[in-house]
C-alpha cells in the first residue's frame, strides 16, 4: 500500500479506497493443499502489505505455528477447508496488533461453536460474511476521522515559517494523533479480551485426552 507524500491526505484516502477483503465466495469450496492456501492469501492480500515485494502474507511455517498454538484446527488428510481459510484471514488481520495468546482467546469460541458445525444456527462462513459486510461503511467513517486529524495536525504547526520544518512537524503530529487512536483502541480490545471467559479449545482438550490414555 503506497502512500505518496506530495499530497499526503489525498494519497492516504485513495489507499483506503483500495482496501478490500477476501469474500467467502472467492475461496474454492473444495479442500486445498497448503500451497494452494498460501497462493490464495498471497494473491488476494498482496496489495494490503507495506512492502509488496518482500513482505510475506502467509507461509507454511506460519500455518504450522498457528496449528501448534491451537489457533487453527488441524487439516484433514493434509487438506484445508474453506473454513480453515476464513480463520487464517482473521488471524492475518489480528496478528498485526494482538499476541498469539489474545488471538487464541478471541478465536477459540468461534472455532468451537462454528467450525464444521452444521447443526449450529450460523455457519462460520455466515459469521465471517456478516462481520466483513461492515467494511464499506467503516471505511467512510475512518476517512472522515482522518480528514479531521490531518486538519488538526496542519493547524497546530501552521505558524512555523520554514517550509521543510513545518511539513515534518505536521506529519509528525499527524502520526502522533493516529498512533494515540491506535493505542486507545488496542487497549480497549485487550480489556475486552481479558474479560472473556477462559476456554480450552477442543483441539487442546483432545490432545490432552489422548496424552492421558494408556499406551497399548
Amino acid at each position: 500500500m503506497t502512500i505518496h507524500t506530495d499530497n499526503l491526505l489525498e494519497s492516504v484516502l485513495e489507499s483506503l479506497d483500495r482496501v478490500d477483503y477476501i469474500r467467502a465466495s472467492e475461496i474454492p469450496d473444495i479442500d486445498l493443499y497448503m500451497d494452494q492456501v498460501t497462493s490464495i492469501m498471497e494473491e488476494r492480500l498482496r496489495s494490503s502489505v507495506r512492502h509488496p515485494d518482500t513482505d510475506k502474507i502467509l507461509t507454511k511455517t506460519m500455518i504450522n505455528n498457528y496449528a501448534k498454538n491451537d489457533l487453527l484446527p488441524p487439516p484433514e488428510k493434509r487438506k484445508y477447508s474453506r473454513e480453515h481459510v476464513l480463520l487464517l484471514i482473521f488471524i492475518y488481520y489480528f496478528k498485526g496488533f494482538l499476541s498469539m495468546g489474545d488471538i487464541s482467546t478471541l478465536l477459540s469460541p468461534l472455532t468451537e461453536e462454528y467450525f464444521h458445525n452444521d447443526g449450529h444456527e450460523l455457519s462460520l462462513q455466515e459469521v465471517y460474511e456478516m462481520v466483513f459486510s461492515m467494511e464499506s461503511g467503516r471505511v467512510l467513517e475512518v476517512k472522515e476521522d482522518l480528514k479531521a486529524a490531518y486538519e488538526r495536525a496542519e493547524n497546530i504547526f501552521a505558524h512555523v515559517e520554514d517550509d521543510e520544518e513545518r511539513e515534518y512537524l505536521q506529519k509528525f503530529a499527524f502520526v502522533c494523533i493516529l498512533s494515540f487512536d491506535v493505542y486507545m483502541k488496542k487497549m480497549m480490545i485487550e480489556k475486552i479480551i481479558d474479560a472473556m471467559p477462559e476456554r480450552e479449545t477442543q483441539t487442546k482438550k483432545k490432545r490432552e485426552k489422548k496424552q492421558g490414555e494408556p499406551n497399548t
